[in-house]
């Protein structure tokens, strides 16, 4: 396939759509089918692919997703670069629902999941110690500061299978180990995406405080219907943020992502 996109995007829980008319494809892939057909859109010199992981029905679990299918089309697409919001909760009580952080570390607590494209013979061991890249990250961290919203630069995020929500005592004890966020659908998409030399950054929209958060024992626990609400509260905001790391985005990349 000719290359027909430059910067790829993942919407989360709650975000279906980018833009309005645009042109959908389907990509075929040796995974199986993707969560959706994939939309693309020019904006200014750059095509984007926007696909929302957990299908535009929300139709896929957050252990459901086909992660492998969905990276590999965007690879085929021609992608290079891809941004990846969430919804997460918070494990810290600075970090505030309406909030933004970058994660820079993950923790991973899923089961199952199909994980690489390295199962033999072709066997391959990656080096993950910095999982996202600190480019994205920083273009980031950059457009949200010039449009005034509240975002922190860092963060570790926690990553359960889904799709129930932590009992208390998990959640204190992901707390507890000084974890910032916590989430269900960052792994295995960001090692995915290492694995394919694809640069990746989280932006995780933080819709609530998690059920088992130190010393604030008044926290009603987190709702499906909470962590929609939330989100759709922000919706302007997190495409706002996207666009504008979309425009200080080079076309030409120079980080060490894609040396796997």
């Amino acid at each position: 396939m000719h290359k027909k996109a430059d910067i790829g995007i993942f919407g989360g829980s709650g975000f279906y759509s980018l833009i309005d008319g645009v042109e959908e494809i389907a990509v075929s892939t040796p995974y199986g089918e993707t969560s959706d057909k994939i939309a693309l859109v020019k904006l200014d010199d750059k095509t984007i692919a926007f696909l929302p992981r957990h299908g535009k029905r929300h139709q896929f679990p957050p252990h459901k997703i086909p992660y492998r299918a969905n990276m590999y089309a965007m690879k085929e697409l021609g992608v290079e670069q891809i941004i990846a919001p969430t919804a997460a909760g918070s494990l810290k009580p600075e970090i505030k629902p309406g909030s933004f952080v970058v994660c820079d570390q993950f923790v991973d607590m899923t089961c199952g999941r199909e994980d690489t494209y390295y199962e033999g013979p072709v066997v391959k061991h990656i080096g993950i110690a910095y999982p996202y890249c600190g480019r994205l990250r920083e273009k980031a961290y950059e457009a949200g500061v010039e449009q005034g919203i509240s975002i922190h630069k860092h963060g570790t995020v926690v990553i359960i299978q889904g799709p129930r929500f932590s009992t208390h005592a998990e959640s204190r004890w992901f707390s507890s180990m000084g974890w910032d966020v916590i989430n269900m659908t960052q792994y295995p998409e960001v090692v995915l995406a290492r694995e394919l030399g694809i640069c990746y950054a989280n932006i995780a929209l933080i819709t609530d405080y998690d059920a088992g958060l130190e010393g604030r024992e008044d926290i009603i626990p987190v709702t499906e219907e909470e962590v929609y609400r939330v989100f759709a509260e922000n919706n302007e905001k997190v495409k706002k943020l996207i666009f504008g790391m979309i425009e200080k985005m080079p076309a030409k990349i120079e980080c060490g992502c894609c040396n796997t």
